[in-house]
């Protein structure tokens, strides 16, 4: 059984990082023509350009890192409370409520940001990195409240019986409530994340080319026609999407949801 196991995941990685083996290639080649299978010279030509200052990838790495973190954080402190609400209430307009969290993925995200770009404009938020961090928070909500909706629907007997042992808030939300929710904390983080990683448009919509995010080097490269250069950026741009499939593969698979925080209370 753990034979199969060992082959069933290793085919999964294979399969998972098969198609950027072209990107690898594409990223040492200097010269690769048609119909040639492999580049007939090899050069490292693209990596020492990007990592070197004149290419202001390290920057660009850094805003996108910075965007995505933050991001993420207040879409938790957004999204914990709503998910909670949602998952464990029941109230009146519960499901038009549902509906307002979905809007942003139904809205065509330029027509949003176009919308909000003229109020951005008007209290000085515009063309800044607050901005461009506040902007972002509209596509990433929806998959956090939904997520965390999801895994809050459990029983409150557990909250319930730590107070009456005596729990203070602080040990009940730390002990019992965030063991509960943690794996799909830990999902919807991700998807934060790399929604905002990945955010091309209104970055640059928002942005105004003064803040200057790794999508957004990544389509200039593209259109400069150097595919080496390309196929590096690429590899560093789509390294988080891989590292988030591999974290929430473990996470998803429910062994982490366990009600082991009522024995250290």
């Amino acid at each position: 059984m753990r034979l199969l196991r060992t082959i069933i995941i290793t085919l999964l990685i294979i399969s998972i990082l098969f198609p950027f083996l072209p990107l690898m290639v594409w990223s040492f080649s200097h010269r690769w023509y048609f119909p040639t299978l492999m580049p007939t010279e090899w050069s490292w030509r693209a990596w020492s350009y990007i990592f070197s200052d004149s290419s202001h990838v390290l920057s660009a790495i850094m805003y996108s890192t910075i965007i995505a973190l933050s991001v993420t954080f207040l879409s938790i402190l957004i999204g914990l409370p709503a998910g909670r609400a949602l998952g464990l209430h029941q109230f009146w307009g519960k499901d038009f409520i549902k509906l307002l969290v979905l809007t942003p993925t139904i809205v065509p995200t330029l027509a949003v940001a176009l919308g909000i770009h003229g109020l951005f404009i008007r209290y000085g938020l515009a063309d800044t990195l607050l901005g461009v961090i506040l902007v972002h928070l509209i596509p990433v909500l929806p998959y956090m409240i939904l997520v965390l909706a999801s895994v809050a629907n459990y029983d409150l007997a557990y909250e319930e019986q730590a107070r009456s042992l005596g729990a203070n808030p602080l040990q009940v939300f730390y002990y019992i409530t965030l063991p509960t929710i943690f794996p799909g904390l830990m999902v919807g983080s991700f998807f934060a994340f790399i929604i905002s990683w990945s955010q091309y448009v209104i970055t640059l919509l928002i942005g105004g080319g003064q803040v200057v995010t790794l999508p957004i080097l990544l389509f200039t490269f593209a259109n400069s026609g150097d595919n080496p250069l390309t196929a590096a950026l690429s590899l560093i741009f789509i390294a988080p999407a891989i590292l988030f499939i591999l974290f929430t593969s473990h996470y998803l698979s429910g062994h982490e949801s366990m009600w082991g925080g009522l024995g250290k209370l």
